[in-house]
């Protein structure tokens, strides 16, 4: 049996494994199916983790993480999970895919989330063939071309300005006049001769043919609608959460679950289930940043660390 558990292998995962081998214990296993690294590998620039002054693309600033939290024996394993069961002894049993089934008396759940569809007319027919939601996969195909941008955040303008400098012309879409994003990263992309701000407006429909998407119509303010000739169509509409694991035969959930799919969980990261922990934006009022992630994995970590102890 495992001492611990660890579903999902961004920087909540990592964290976690790392804290829980570093802290003594010996069968620790991560269990994620592609490589360590989580949402934020496909992000094109990172500025704001404190003491990395250099901004790096996703993948060169999770590619140490791995290295660093598989050295204290953290094992990898590179396997899809698809539920957890609470087991009539408290330990849990952690079903993968193909059948298989491994015991543990922890578990801590990091599986993130995913990017939301936008749910326009041709989203679903033409995603992955003109349609993305990572400008660090696919912006290479449209160099020199231009292409449109749906959302108002932080990651739409920061991937906004990653476009331009591939791109000839960025359409940025937003459904208001205002935008989340922070104001510094607001007036940056403001200030950049290649983007242009479509606001007020919404994706009326994403037309194309068998070749992939060519054109954007978009409704303004006032009912038009202006046609945009672009091969290709960005969405950062926000993040859906991959809950799907926790959920038992019956459609319940393991545990106790927010109103928005979210985990319910304490400050400890623990969840109303003994043993059971949920850490990154799994877990309830999560910001979604990659510090925020790598703490809450070290919590997790520890608070399962002391449960694990309390069973002897």
């Amino acid at each position: 049996m495992l001492d611990l558990a660890i579903i999902g292998g961004g920087p909540a995962g990592l964290s976690a494994g790392l804290y829980a081998t570093r802290g003594g214990l010996k069968n620790v296993v991560m269990f994620e199916k592609g490589m360590p690294g989580g949402q934020i590998t496909s992000s094109s620039e990172i500025e704001n983790y404190p003491g990395v002054a250099q901004v790096m693309d996703g993948i060169s600033f999770m590619a140490p993480w791995s290295e660093q939290c598989m050295r204290f024996g953290l094992k990898h394993e590179m396997v899809g999970v698809e539920k957890v069961i609470k087991n009539s002894d408290n330990s849990f049993t952690i079903k993968i895919e193909g059948g298989k089934e491994v015991q543990a008396k922890a578990v801590i759940v990091c599986t993130g989330s995913q990017p939301r569809r936008a749910g326009f007319k041709g989203e679903d027919e033409f995603f992955g063939k003109g349609v993305s939601t990572c400008a660090t996969c696919d912006g290479f195909f449209y160099k020199n071309k231009e292409v449109a941008l749906l959302g108002g955040g932080d990651t739409a303008l920061e991937e906004a300005q990653y476009l331009a400098n591939i791109c000839s012309k960025v359409y940025v879409i937003h459904r208001r006049d205002e935008f989340r994003a922070a104001p510094s990263t607001v007036e940056k992309a403001k200030k950049n001769e290649k983007i242009e701000f479509i606001t007020s407006a919404v994706i009326d429909e994403v037309y194309g043919d068998n070749s992939g998407v060519c054109g954007v119509k978009v409704k303004l303010k006032d009912g038009s609608i202006r046609d945009l000739k672009v091969p290709g169509i960005f969405t950062f509409v926000g993040l859906d959460v991959r809950n799907e694991i926790l959920k038992q035969d019956d459609e319940k959930f393991l545990c106790a679950m927010e109103n928005t799919g979210q985990v319910s969980v304490d400050l400890k990261m623990q969840t109303n289930v003994p043993g059971l922990f949920a850490a990154g934006d799994l877990r309830k009022d999560a910001p979604k940043q990659v510090i925020c992630a790598a703490g809450d994995g070290a919590i997790a970590a520890l608070s399962a660390m002391a449960y694990i102890e309390s069973l002897h």
